[in-house]
């Protein structure tokens, strides 16, 4: 939407943030790769897309993440958390955790809600098996990635290889994207959530949320694309 067109690098640049984490790239580092990637790939023009796309999905510079989950407008914390507060204690019961991981799990299931409702507004996920298949685009990535992170050229592949099973490609439902967090879950965490609870507070976040989802989305359009102008010598 920012940038304009769609293309599978654009594809898999606004989901590598997300993909990229494990042990050897931790949150912050997978959400700041974009501006440096951008000086190394500048003369790229697919690579170059693929990490613009990356800056409008990641924290630093400021992208969706920052304005969903650092800060928004004069509030505490980004959107996702500011609307996931008032679900922190049935999160709490739903995935089975500390009280301490509520609110960062509750900005979770919010993020989930803006998901059922965007997804069932068009059909995305042809668009990213399309770019997950890319192989051409995926060996220029794998092959680049490994100098500017940690991530080695065949664990990358496996990652991007395995991620559509962690992520709903398909049009969501509540009960899908709860089933996708329960493997998300039992991987990170090793806690064993109430899928069916969980697929509840899906369906409310989306309720919650879609009363000034629009305007949370043009705000942060409008200031990524601001991020964006600053970076058009590259």
């Amino acid at each position: 939407m920012v940038l304009g067109h769609t293309t599978d690098a654009i594809i898999m640049g606004s989901l590598f943030p997300d993909l990229i984490i494990s042990d050897q790239v931790e949150h912050l580092t997978a959400h700041s790769l974009g501006t440096k990637l951008l000086h190394v790939i500048q003369e790229n023009h697919a690579l170059a897309d693929f990490a613009r796309a990356i800056i409008t999905h990641g924290i630093t510079p400021h992208g969706l993440d920052y304005f969903g989950d650092e800060k928004y407008q004069d509030c505490e914390r980004g959107y996702c958390f500011l609307k996931g507060r008032a679900l922190v204690e049935q999160t709490i019961e739903a995935c089975q955790i500390p009280p301490e991981m509520g609110w960062w799990k509750s900005h979770n299931i919010v993020e989930m809600g803006i998901e059922l409702l965007i997804s069932n507004r068009g059909n995305y996920g042809a668009l990213i098996r399309r770019a997950f298949n890319n192989e051409e685009l995926i060996n220029q990535i794998t092959d680049l990635l490994p100098e500017q992170t940690k991530c080695l050229n065949q664990g990358l592949k496996k990652r991007i290889a395995g991620f559509g099973g962690i992520i709903e490609i398909d049009k969501a439902t509540p009960e899908s994207l709860a089933d996708k967090y329960r493997l998300q879950m039992h991987y990170r965490h090793h806690c064993n959530i109430n899928t069916t609870k969980v697929a509840r507070l899906i369906e409310l976040a989306a309720e919650q949320v879609e009363e000034d989802l629009v305007e949370f989305f043009n705000f942060s359009h409008a200031n990524v694309f601001q991020e964006l102008n600053k970076l058009a010598s590259f």
